[in-house]
């Protein structure tokens, strides 16, 4: 699900403590039973919302080096 908007609703947005200096990666916050994903340089495009086991997916492919694309 993609959340073009979430008004009224206060996130804590988090990104990797190596990349606090840059705008070239993701962002995550939870809320509720979910974690929402989106883009650093363009926040207004919304955010995906992700269950528990699609974000254990991902992480495990993004640590797996599945979706390194070399």
């Amino acid at each position: 699900m993609v959340c073009r908007s979430i008004h009224g609703t206060a996130l804590n947005w988090r990104k990797a403590s190596r990349s606090q200096a840059q705008d070239d990666c993701v962002e995550v916050a939870a809320q509720g039973p979910s974690v929402l994903v989106r883009d650093s340089r363009d926040r207004s495009a919304g955010a995906i919302a992700l269950d528990s086991a699609q974000w254990n997916a991902l992480l495990s492919a993004i640590q797996s080096g599945d979706l390194d694309g070399r």
